[in-house]
């Protein structure tokens, strides 16, 4: 089969090219065009990432087309409907980075909990070494309260058991297998009000907007640090300000904060351009960089070399899958 590749940098075109040894790869570097969908027009399948928008009249210049595998979670960048109405497959990648995510959060939690960014600040500014601003605590025997147990939550908590912690889980779909000898479901308040460090891993939407808003931080445990990987908009940051100021919380480990604008697909962030500006902008403007019990990061827990190799090899086998009469994670 013919299959076109769009935004294929090489690190795209090296992985492909062994991946897919019995088809026709053509490789663009640049985003979908009309321009050369006209000379490719012969294209069984083509993939694209959030960049390039593949609408009705990109999907009609191509007779031959089967497949549209996106290489991302996002679809909207595709007229998903028009192309099943034409018989074409849509497959995207449903998720990637878990492990990569959970471990960025633990990274997060160490670096609250042991004053790192202040202990390499002092090492690099200060002429002298004030060691006991820079006593942390062990999260050795601490509770951790998990909020959302989709893949990344049920990953953090197996790394949980690793350093020693309780574990205290809230989801409005409960994991059957989740629970174990440190490990409950347990209602939110009683997850807030008993963890010593509380991470979340839900899904943004409207139920889950401000789902730690102002009543429910004011619930939480004093001096708990909390811990965000997923969303900006799951905190109401003027009621997260407050809490840090009268020391409900303690801390805060933040890699989102609210007023980034949703990304269609976080890898987006790594091509640039629009995404990284907004992201640039919020991160300038916002109050939380400013205090020093809050460490934040841009954005970057889903980021690593592995992540995007997760990526490139389950759109290959989303491919392959379908040559083989079997297709995967349609959209």
């Amino acid at each position: 089969m013919k299959v076109l590749f769009f935004d294929a940098d090489q690190e795209c075109q090296d992985f492909f090219i062994p991946a897919l040894p019995e088809d026709e790869i053509i490789f663009v570097t640049e985003p979908l065009s009309k321009e050369e969908l006209n000379k490719h027009k012969d294209a069984d399948i083509v993939s694209v990432f959030v960049s390039s928008a593949m609408r009705q009249e990109h999907i009609d210049l191509l007779p031959k087309l089967h497949l549209i595998a996106a290489r991302s979670t996002g679809t909207d960048n595709i007229d998903v409907d028009y192309a099943r109405s034409k018989g074409i497959v849509v497959s995207n990648v449903p998720k990637y980075g878990v492990h990569t995510v959970a471990e960025f959060t633990f990274a997060l939690m160490l670096t609250v909990s042991r004053k790192i960014f202040e202990a390499v600040h002092q090492v690099k500014e200060d002429v002298d070494f004030r060691i006991k601003a820079l006593e942390g605590f062990s999260l050795f025997g601490k509770t951790l309260g998990v909020i959302g147990t989709g893949s990344i939550g049920r990953s953090v908590i197996g790394i949980a058991k690793g350093f020693g912690m309780k574990v205290l889980m809230f989801d409005a779909f409960p994991s059957k297998n989740c629970e174990s000898e440190s490990s409950a479901y347990v209602p939110l308040e009683n997850l807030l009000s008993e963890s010593d460090i509380v991470t979340l891993h839900l899904p943004y939407s409207e139920e889950t907007h401000y789902f730690l808003g102002k009543n429910e931080l004011s619930k939480m445990k004093r001096g708990v640090v909390l811990i965000n990987t997923a969303r900006g908009e799951l905190v109401d940051t003027s009621a997260l300000l407050e809490a840090l100021k009268d020391g409900t919380i303690g801390g805060a480990g933040l890699d989102v904060l609210e007023g980034e604008r949703m990304l269609k697909d976080e890898m987006a962030l790594v091509r640039g351009g629009e995404s990284i500006q907004d992201l640039k902008s919020v991160i300038r403007d916002h109050i939380l960089i400013d205090m020093p019990n809050v460490v934040v990061t841009p954005h970057i827990a889903f980021f690593s070399k592995e992540a995007y190799g997760e990526i490139l090899s389950i759109t290959a086998k989303n491919i392959l899958d379908f040559q083989k009469g079997n297709p995967a994670n349609i959209v």
